[in-house]
């Protein structure tokens, strides 16, 4: 059944709208609901892999759009939208502690959690409420989601159709290998309000709301 929906979305990735659809979820990932763009991305760079830097850097800018809509709603919007967006998404008990990564280690943090299956939603809105620099949070948004999505178009642009023909063959366990991903990013937000030793202990304990 897998193989089949692989083939059918394959299929639709090729359609000359999917670009569109590649930026809403891009955008909607920044600032609407966590439904990260990777996963499309993929799909598209697989059906032509010779546009496929041009589908990375939709998905990047259209990614950044989303973040900073997300800055707004978080810094505007927060007692209105964005907190209850947060709470139906179940990503209220992670604010406190994303704020108090954020203003502990800043850019670093936005860099490197943004390139990581925590929702990228979590951090533009808590970046906005707390008030963090637009422009540093934009140069760091760029760096951290223009890495990953650029790094994936590139190998389908490189590699072309081998890419397509490994993935044909290694089907299953590469979807497997998926699963663990998408699962062990869910472990992640988990753990970002979980109570742990080192240097992020004081935010893995922050309470649940900001002052």
């Amino acid at each position: 059944m897998l193989r089949k929906l692989y083939d059918w979305v394959l299929d639709k990735a090729q359609h000359r709208h999917a670009p569109l659809w590649l930026a809403f979820f891009a955008f909607a990932d920044g600032g609407l609901f966590p439904f990260p763009p990777h996963p499309l991305l993929v799909l598209l760079c697989l059906a032509e892999p010779r546009r496929a830097l041009r589908f990375a850097a939709i998905t990047t800018v259209a990614s950044i759009a989303g973040g900073v809509f997300g800055y707004f709603v978080g810094h505007f919007l927060y007692q209105t939208i964005g907190g209850q967006l947060l709470s139906a998404l179940g990503l209220s008990a992670k604010f406190p502690v994303a704020a108090c990564y954020l203003r502990a280690y800043g850019v670093e943090i936005i860099v490197l959690k943004g390139a990581t299956p925590i929702p990228f939603l979590l951090l533009t809105v808590t970046a906005g409420f707390i008030g963090f620099p637009l422009l540093k949070f934009v140069l760091a948004s760029l760096v951290s989601r223009g890495v990953i999505f650029f790094t994936l178009g590139g190998l389908f642009w490189f590699f072309g159709a081998r890419i397509k023909s490994f993935i044909d063959k290694y089907f299953l366990p590469l979807t497997v290998a998926v699963l663990l991903v998408i699962v062990g990013g869910y472990a992640a937000v988990t753990l970002l309000g979980g109570h742990h030793a080192g240097p992020g202990d004081m935010c893995s304990t922050a309470g649940s709301t900001i002052a």
